[in-house]
């Protein structure tokens, strides 16, 4: 197995008889009874819309459901934040039914995280039409012993992604070349053991799709619980209109240096400079996440001196100095208990809080509408948007009584707990999912012998 979990639930470990199946440079050992078939031979491969801009909106414009390269999450699955919708003229062959299946052929990422990868067309409980773009590929069996879920997640494992990585090029943007795709040989079981195969993975899917939802659900409650709690406060009593917005009558408005004891800039070293030594926290550790998480970490050797100035204690603030990819602006993140000494990297900016100030408390207000608004007041846009350390110590923020304080951040972290559990579940079952991906789809594994129900949601696409 490729992850720490048995396949006992769904298989019997059985040995049986390889082949090798040729990828390029690579080279596949799936079972005798398997077929091997180029791609060409099972697919038609069409090229979506030729669309242009002046038709397209992140709205409901009347149009069709347009889906895009940004419909495809890194590793393949669908995006359901990526929803576009179209008025231009479609080919018809360029119209795809729920259940479709669709590969990215560009990338803007250098690392191939999207090119060539898979998904397949939801069902968007909507009477529009529904068109893919150029930046995509149809693949429509021409046999009748396709299974798409099957094919789907085929497409998704490293030995195939790896040729069809290989079959891209680009400088800044990688592109498909679909002729070469058409060349690629694809493992085939007979149709039953495809089903079977889709359909493990297909319930592995629907737990991570569950727990997303549960997640989500949270994180829309605990959005409307900061409103009400930085609006009204605990309480829920009389409300002021402030600087900041409305705000609970008995808080007090001071400039945020009244309530800081120290801060500090991080520490600027050359990329040669990393190596072994102490961890340092960066943009990319969480900050979009109101907890420093340093389970992944860059590590440089320092001084004494260097460790003590710019090391992070358990309660300490993070700002982000500037935008990046993974944080905004003025972000703000809480400093747990760390395992070790611990730097932070020079785009970011450490605060000590005085005491009567709660630093949970404040990593969740600097994440509430109130003091969102507020830093954004403060940054600059340039050709990279930041904010100043003296811009940050002159915002105005709200001080209500430390007790409240206090009440406050023990409400809103239990939310982040949750959040962090059922992120954690995820991450698990995305692993599960990984590791039978690549043992189901390569024969390692076997599923012939196997009583699986296969529900409808598989069967009703081959």
């Amino acid at each position: 197995m490729s992850e720490d979990t048995t396949l006992n639930e769904f298989v019997e470990n059985e040995k049986h008889e390889s082949s090798n199946l040729e990828l390029g440079p690579i080279e596949v050992e799936i079972p005798d009874e398997w077929d091997s078939r180029q791609l060409s031979t099972v697919f038609d491969l069409i090229t979506g819309n030729s669309y242009t801009g002046d038709y397209l909106s992140d709205e409901d414009n009347s149009g069709r459901i347009f889906l895009t390269l940004k419909s495809v999450n890194k590793g393949g699955g669908f995006n359901w934040d990526s929803l576009k919708y179209y008025t231009g003229e479609v080919n018809e062959r360029e119209v795809v039914e729920p259940g479709e299946l669709l590969i990215a052929n560009t990338d803007v990422t250098q690392d191939g995280d999207i090119v060539g990868y898979s998904i397949r067309v939801p069902d968007f409980d909507s009477e529009k039409e529904i068109a893919a773009s150029m930046d995509l590929s149809i693949l429509r069996p021409t046999l009748d012993n396709i299974n798409l879920p099957y094919i789907e997640y085929l497409l998704q494992t490293d030995f195939i992604h790896s040729r069809m990585r290989a079959f891209s090029a680009g400088s800044t943007v990688l592109h498909l070349n679909t002729d070469l795709v058409k060349s690629l040989s694809l493992p085939l079981p007979p149709l039953s053991e495809q089903r079977k195969i889709a359909t493990v993975l297909y319930t592995v899917n629907q737990a991570i799709e569950k727990t997303e939802k549960i997640r989500e659900q949270i994180e829309r409650v605990r959005a409307g619980t900061a409103q009400d709690l930085f609006r009204n406060g605990i309480s829920q009593g009389e409300t002021k209109e402030t600087w900041l917005g409305e705000i609970p009558e008995d808080w007090d408005v001071v400039p945020f240096s009244k309530i800081v004891d120290s801060n500090r800039n991080g520490l600027y070293k050359s990329k040669d400079a990393y190596g072994e030594g102490c961890p340092i926290a960066k943009m990319g550790n969480a900050l979009e996440k109101r907890t420093l998480d340093m389970s992944s970490a860059d590590r440089l050797e320092l001084t004494d001196e260097e460790k003590q100035k710019y090391g992070l204690n358990e309660g300490d603030l993070i700002f982000a100095r500037r935008a990046q990819e993974v944080s905004a602006a003025g972000d703000c993140c809480y400093v747990p208990q760390l395992d070790e000494l611990t730097v932070f990297e020079s785009s970011l900016i450490r605060v000590r809080l005085a005491e009567g100030a709660n630093p949970r408390f404040y990593t969740q207000y600097f994440d509430s509408p109130v003091g969102s608004r507020s830093i954004e007041r403060i940054v600059t846009e340039t050709s990279i948007s930041g904010i100043a350390t003296s811009d940050l110590l002159d915002l105005k923020v709200a001080v209500p009584s430390l007790a409240e304080q206090e009440e406050i951040a023990s409400i809103m972290w239990k939310f982040d707990e949750q959040e962090k559990s059922l992120q954690k579940e995820r991450e698990w079952y995305e692993r599960l999912k990984r590791g039978l991906i690549q043992d189901l789809l390569s024969g390692t594994v076997r599923m012939t012998d196997t009583n699986i129900e296969v529900p409808e949601e598989v069967t009703q696409h081959g």
